[in-house]
């Protein structure tokens, strides 16, 4: 495929996948896409054995990474807060509130809350972040992408001394302009269709807006995202000017993806309408899928989600709590089990394998842009 960021990257198809399981990674990757391989919870010693074995699978193939180092967080500038520290900034009517959610559905709170470990939220600041792209950097990947807020000055530094293209996500015109001027090499443009964070724009709005907004940076490729499942979506929005697609919801439901099986059960049968925007898991804005965990965060009573990264301390032991019931069959841990996924969820209705993805999205993307030029042929 004739691309800007196909012979940039040595890619055959500009189709980006986003995921947290490493052979989802590496089955996009050799089927000619580019796998992204999210590492915000990871520990170096952890990614160290992730990319070391996508080294060995991909042969050479382009791969990245993501990390999330946000512009605003609780204590951002606090490397060394101590695990109490931590602790005394949850107030207790969050606890009480997860332990009444779990409660009202037949759920035992004993053993919910551990303390948080030394080092929390470590990976979101200079400290931490710089330890994963030491990894990271060691092993050769292409891309390196913030998923949160501008890169920090530290990562497009490092990614220029290492010749490593620099990504970032963003959801507004305004943000897209500051990451050009920051220097990054390729704008991920996320429409509010998005699973995980996500702005309030729609991507068909977004990607033309944000294109118009930042043609006076020529260098810099746009990708487009946001409830992208189909190669006709790609088509979409390359026919508006963006380079390529990047995806992470879609890979959710294939043969390889890490999800818990109760959850990808949900995906497969829910429709574009069963997901909703909210702060309850990362007390920042996130599309994922609705449930009854999401539904109790939206009620009155609720408090008002914690700031990142405290809010995950809330929500994260529920979850998995929640995640593990639900796999062994609990119905009512069926019924709050919840994921990042975006609208595109309605269209994900088989599971199949990463690299048939990939496939199907080129056999679609040649379909509608086939269609597409027959219609110009046709004027």
């Amino acid at each position: 495929m004739i691309s800007e960021l196909c012979e940039r990257f040595g890619m055959e198809f500009p189709l980006f996948a986003f995921s947290h399981c490493r052979d989802v990674i590496a089955e996009v990757t050799k089927a000619g896409g580019f796998g992204v391989l999210g590492a915000a919870g990871h520990t170096p010693e952890s990614l160290e054995i992730e990319l070391t074995w996508i080294d060995e699978q991909v042969g050479g193939k382009p791969y990245g990474v993501d990390i999330i180092v946000p512009n605003s967080m609780d204590a951002k500038d606090t490397p060394d807060i101590t695990p109490e520290e931590v602790e005394a900034r949850i107030p207790p009517e969050h606890r009480a509130y997860v332990e009444s959610i779990l409660a009202q559905n037949g759920i035992d709170t004993k053993d919910l809350w551990q303390r948080p470990r030394s080092g929390f939220g470590d990976n979101m600041r200079e400290n931490g972040a710089n330890a994963i792209l030491d990894v990271a950097f060691a092993h050769p990947i292409k891309l390196i992408v913030n998923a949160l807020g501008v890169p920090p000055q530290f990562m497009l530094e490092r990614a220029r001394a290492e010749g490593v293209a620099v990504g970032a996500l963003t959801g507004a015109k305004e943000h897209a302009i500051k990451h050009c001027e920051s220097g990054v090499d390729i704008l991920i443009v996320a429409g509010t269709e998005a699973g995980g964070h996500c702005g309030e724009v729609s991507t068909l709005v977004l990607v033309p807006e944000v294109l118009d907004a930042v043609k006076d940076f020529p260098d810099v490729s746009v990708v487009a995202a946001g409830g992208i499942v189909t190669g006709k979506q790609m088509a979409a929005c390359m026919a508006m000017g963006a380079a390529g697609a990047w995806t992470g919801s879609v890979w959710l439901t294939t043969i390889e993806a890490e999800t818990n099986p109760a959850v990808k059960e949900k995906m497969l049968a829910a429709n574009s309408r069963q997901t909703v925007r909210s702060r309850s898991r990362t007390g920042k804005y996130t599309r994922q899928l609705r449930s009854a965990w999401t539904d109790a965060w939206s009620a009155d009573e609720a408090p008002v989600p914690l700031p990142m990264p405290l809010q995950s301390l809330v929500s994260e032991p529920a979850l998995r709590k929640i995640d593990k019931l639900a796999e062994s069959g609990d119905p009512q841990a069926k019924n709050l089990a919840t994921y990042w996924v975006g609208q595109g969820v309605g269209l994900m209705n088989n599971t199949v394998s990463a690299r048939s993805v990939v496939y199907d999205f080129m056999e679609d993307y040649a379909n509608a842009a086939e269609r597409l030029a027959n219609s110009v042929a046709g004027d």
